[in-house]
């Protein structure tokens, strides 16, 4: 299983009288042995099983050596354990950890490794909606978008009685000359547009988008999407829709107005809205040079745009001085004063949207969701796809194994860094494949706890 790799020593000094040798020829060893908790994650919500389903292949099955299921679940894991690139799949082919989560320890045919390399995985990212003679493995984009909304509905063991969804668009740099390239004025730089809708840690959408649209565009469909699949589980469930002020477009607060859904955006300011608070910011301002600290006020009054809303809505203002200068800040929603005063609407339902940022850098920064550097949008929209399966992955792992650990609210990368690379010899006897992970390693606890939880929720 493990590769030729040269017998050449590399000496370090001396230890105690010894002479510290290195060298390359350790046999069976991995450094991900901690990926054994994504495979026991995997059958626990059987996600790369219900991923597979979304693809057709139509490869002569006495000529496949690597089937779709085991292709998803190397590309997902390996993006889980930080290998962003299919040129990694090269070496990767050969990890024994990675092998016997694909449940195949050897391959079919000689000369063969146990896992795909780069050229066999390029051809499922390269796959198309509809089978061609060069492009055998198709997907359905539609059965994958409503995976991501089953896995969240799978999550809760009952309906909740309320759930917000938080959805922003991000930047997504090119550095070549995709398909759908165009420049952006407000990020400075060649982009995509990806929308993104979450519910508190889980995603629900990653659509990849041109950037020369609105960020608001293709809005109402999506949340109408992922709204109906919701209700049809959970009938009853109260919805929150939040979005900062690229989102306060009426189109979107009138279809939410029209099928139950209440909303909270962010409202650009102008110079009609300010004067609105003009005497909440003059009492601001006189408090604040008063006391020396930032100083705020609110206003609760119901408001409508010259020309883009069809209909009066509710606006909260803000009116804060801050660092000698006025700060003034606005939202529009369709919650009652009765139902919750603009003041705590504002500060503890409103800005809590900030967390939902975190999640997109984890998804960005920890799972390479950005690392979009295919020529076409459709395998792009896939690889985004993968680096978000990688992430639901994770969040399963996060919520289920960890729940009772120091890692319950870990990021991505940490649960990675800690839990996920551990070094182990691999051994393979007759009767049982034995990893020897490493005796040293601080986070045994968090392991076995996160082992017996997988386990039970697997069971």
């Amino acid at each position: 299983m493990p590769t030729e790799c040269s017998a050449e020593k590399f000496e370090f000094g001396e230890v105690s009288g010894r002479v510290v040798v290195a060298g390359f020829d350790g046999g069976a060893i991995t450094s991900d042995a901690g990926a054994l908790l994504l495979g026991a994650t995997d059958r626990a919500i059987r996600l790369t099983e219900r991923f597979a389903a979304c693809f057709t292949d139509r490869r002569s099955p006495d000529h496949i050596e690597h089937d779709v299921r085991t292709l998803l679940l190397q590309r997902v894991v390996g993006i889980a354990l930080g290998y962003e690139d299919l040129i990694d799949h090269d070496q990767l082919r050969h990890d024994p950890v990675l092998a016997v989560l694909a449940g195949k320890l050897a391959a079919r045919r000689a000369g063969c490794a146990p896992l795909a390399g780069k050229s066999t995985l390029n051809r499922l990212e390269l796959s198309r909606a509809d089978a061609t003679r060069y492009h055998r493995i198709s997907h359905d984009p539609a059965a994958i978008e409503a995976l991501f909304v089953d896995l969240f509905l799978d999550a809760h063991r009952k309906p909740p009685a309320q759930i917000t969804l938080d959805l922003d668009a991000t930047d997504d740099p090119l550095h070549g000359h995709q398909e759908g390239r165009f420049f952006h004025g407000y990020y400075d730089c060649f982009c995509y547009l990806p929308l993104y809708v979450f519910c508190g840690r889980h995603l629900l959408a990653a659509k990849l988008r041109r950037s020369n649209i609105d960020a608001a565009a293709g809005a109402v469909e999506e949340i109408a999407r992922i709204v109906r699949q919701i209700r049809r589980r959970w009938p009853r469930v109260r919805i929150l829709l939040r979005g900062d002020s690229g989102f306060c477009r009426d189109t979107l607060m009138s279809w939410c107005e029209a099928n139950r859904v209440d909303y909270v955006f962010g409202l650009a300011r102008n110079p009609r809205l300010v004067a609105e608070i003009g005497a909440e910011l003059a009492a601001a301002e006189a408090e604040s040079t008063a006391t020396g600290r930032p100083a705020r006020r609110f206003r609760d009054f119901i408001w409508q745009t010259l020309e883009s809303w069809d209909r009066p809505r509710r606006v909260i203002g803000k009116a804060e001085w801050t660092q000698g200068e006025a700060n003034p800040r606005f939202i529009v929603t369709s919650l009652k004063p009765a139902e919750v005063a603009g003041q705590y609407l504002y500060e503890a339902i409103y800005c809590a949207r900030g967390e939902m940022e975190n999640r997109i850098k984890e998804c960005q920064l920890d799972l390479f969701a950005d690392r979009t550097s295919a020529a076409t949008m459709r395998a792009n929209q896939l690889r985004l796809w993968f680096a978000s399966m990688a992430y639901v992955l994770l969040c399963a792992l996060r919520r289920i194994g960890l729940v009772h650990t120091q890692f319950a609210q870990a990021t991505c990368g940490t649960i990675r860094l800690k839990l996920l690379k551990i070094g182990a010899q691999v051994t393979c006897s007759v009767r049982r494949i034995r990893i020897a992970m490493a005796s040293a390693h601080p986070w045994q606890y968090e392991f076995s706890i996160a082992h017996a939880l997988l386990g039970n929720a697997g069971a």
